[in-house]
């Protein structure tokens, strides 16, 4: 049987270009554009070396899905995703943290997921001290950000939030294409997704034919975009015969699901 391996780079590719095409007359454009868009295309490049040589789930005989990804190696991949966006600009590195330590934390309230629940207590030690790192850095960038007169009103604690909600809902609704089957895909509602600082919005998406999908209310600027993303077909037990994942994943073509959204 084969399942599809997707790549933490094509993950956020797919949030990317959710990210560069958000906002319309009811939903505020991602501002400022550049550092939002480049943390949400990049919000977890800290798995890079993780994706090229991944581990093996015992139970699966496949790469580890995500969010059961063992502590000692999901910990490193939370910390580097922060450190790579920071390379890049403050901004970056404070959204990305935020994101981190959200997605261990329920998002900051705006899910019923919380990941920390989820390690088993000899991981604790190794979570609970990355996420402390990350608040850390939290308050140093915060402090850089405001020293400096064009970036201090982007820490505006509801301007901060209004961007760490139009990541979440890019990063989300990746994720349900990237982990769900197109013959799976359901009806779903992304709660929280910014309309402005001061409002948010329950968004649907909802499949009405192969490859099209409806939107209400519809977020973005060009109703019936189209997007992209790539994969590689796998098999459990495919890393013992062909010379380990990394033979696997660089050897294997990658093959690409379109898709087109619809205002409904």
């Amino acid at each position: 049987m084969l399942f599809r391996s997707i790549m933490m780079h094509e993950h956020t590719a797919l949030a990317g270009q959710f990210a560069r095409a958000f906002g319309n007359a009811a939903f505020e454009p991602i501002a400022p554009l550049d550092p939002v868009v480049y943390i949400i295309a990049n919000h977890d490049a800290g798995w890079a070396a993780f994706d090229r040589d991944p581990v093996t789930d015992p139970a699966s005989g496949l790469p580890y899905n995500l969010t059961e990804t063992l502590a000692e190696h999901i910990a490193p991949t939370s910390k580097g995703s922060p450190d790579f966006n920071e390379r890049h600009h403050p901004y970056c590195g404070l959204l990305s943290s935020m994101h981190s330590w959200g997605i261990y934390n329920g998002r900051y309230g705006l899910s019923n997921m919380v990941l920390v629940d989820r390690i088993p207590p000899s991981g604790r030690p190794i979570v609970e001290a990355m996420l402390a790192g990350e608040l850390v850095r939290q308050q140093r960038l915060k402090v850089d950000l405001a020293k400096n007169p064009d970036t201090a009103a982007w820490i505006e604690e509801r301007h901060l939030f209004q961007n760490y909600k139009q990541l979440q809902f890019c990063d989300t609704l990746a994720l349900y294409f990237n982990r769900v089957h197109p013959d799976a895909r359901a009806e779903q509602v992304f709660e929280h997704v910014p309309v402005g600082r001061e409002k948010d919005a329950a968004v649907t998406i909802r499949p009405t034919a192969p490859g099209v999908y409806v939107l209400s209310p519809f977020p973005f600027a060009s109703d019936g975009a189209t997007f992209a993303f790539a994969g590689r077909p796998i098999s459990p037990g495919q890393h013992e015969r062909e010379g380990g994942w990394p033979a696997v994943l660089r050897q294997t073509p990658t093959r690409w699901e379109t898709f087109r959204l619809v205002a409904g």
